[in-house]
């Protein structure tokens, strides 16, 4: 079967060692199921193992990708949940110490075929396409969980979120605008900042602009070079979530800005599979639907990975099969 996978990690040039051809049909044991892919998105975690992130060269070859929209073994269409929790787990898979994603310790979902356990499988509802619905498990969820679950804010409050244009910032975006949330992004271009005010955002700032005001919280996904933008944004007594660092895991910590004006900092890891039934749900009922950068064919793949290597995303990127 047609898949994108890496066989060695490459540290210094990812694309070098990104793969895009024939791996053999996966056979589910019991608990699981095969799924056939219609669409499936990218995600900064697809480049991290083409670099050996989380993803060490005993594993390879492993087939890339965390999310999926596709059938399963009846036709139904379906949604695949990417938390892998281990076997026994209950509760909250995000805190499973043993917790996986597809394309860690299990092959992932960038293949015309994967096989899942079938708890991790939710329906997919008509209203929302394949294309769409392979957007939510991964950025969709991540946002969903750092704004409704973690960050204890309201709607009403003022959040801004670094980076206008990736997969998660869109999402917060289009979330909390359509939650009755004041959403304000950053951006490194007219045409990122643009793009947001069109989905929703109420302020757009340049990449490190002082802010008209201290704003109520903080969505990270970009570490490095927004850390401490955003610790000085926040109110006394605000909260940053932050759910990665796409431009490096050392920040200046501003610790004295921390305690002094008593801020939280609140880590946030994708979602649960109630919570991803939940924003399947928001979707149906506000209308609010993922922005699609671009859809290209499954066998066009390195296109896509190349856009977001060079940041020419504005949302996400889809392949589809």
């Amino acid at each position: 079967m047609l898949a994108v996978f890496v066989s060695s990690p490459a540290p210094k040039d990812p694309l070098s060692v990104l793969e895009v051809g024939e791996r053999p049909a996966p056979e589910a044991p019991e608990g699981w199921t095969t799924v056939t892919v219609r669409a499936v998105s990218l995600n900064h975690h697809d480049l991290f193992s083409l670099q050996g992130i989380g993803l060490p060269p005993e594993r390879m070859p492993m087939i890339l990708g965390t999310d999926a929209a596709g059938l399963d073994e009846e036709g139904n269409e379906v949604v695949v949940h990417g938390v892998v929790a281990s076997p026994g787990w209950t509760g909250d898979e995000t805190l499973d110490p043993k917790r996986s994603l597809f394309s860690e310790l299990h092959q992932g979902t960038m293949a015309e075929q994967v096989v899942v356990p079938t708890r991790n499988l939710v329906p997919k509802p008509a209203e929302l396409s394949f294309a769409e619905a392979a957007c939510l498990p991964t950025a969709w969820l991540t946002a969903y969980r750092m704004l409704f679950v973690r960050s204890g804010l309201r709607p009403g409050s003022t959040v801004l979120v670094q980076g206008a244009s990736g997969g998660v910032a869109t999402a917060l975006v289009e979330l909390g605008s359509a939650a009755g949330y004041r959403m304000w992004v950053t951006g490194r271009t007219e045409e990122k900042r643009a793009a947001a005010l069109a989905l929703g955002a109420e302020q757009a700032f340049e990449s490190g602009a002082r802010l008209p005001e201290r704003v109520d919280g903080v969505m990270e996904s970009v570490g490095e070079a927004t850390w401490s933008h955003s610790i000085k944004s926040l109110r006394p007594g605000g909260v940053v979530v932050t759910c990665g660092a796409t431009t490096g895991f050392n920040p200046g910590a501003e610790l004295n800005r921390v305690f002094f004006t008593q801020l939280s900092v609140i880590g946030s890891t994708m979602g649960t599979r109630d919570e991803l039934e939940s924003l399947i749900r928001m979707c149906q009922v506000t209308g609010v639907r993922p922005q699609i950068d671009v859809e290209l064919p499954l066998s066009q793949a390195r296109e896509g990975f190349q856009r977001m290597v060079e940041g020419r995303t504005a949302g996400k990127i889809v392949f589809t099969v």
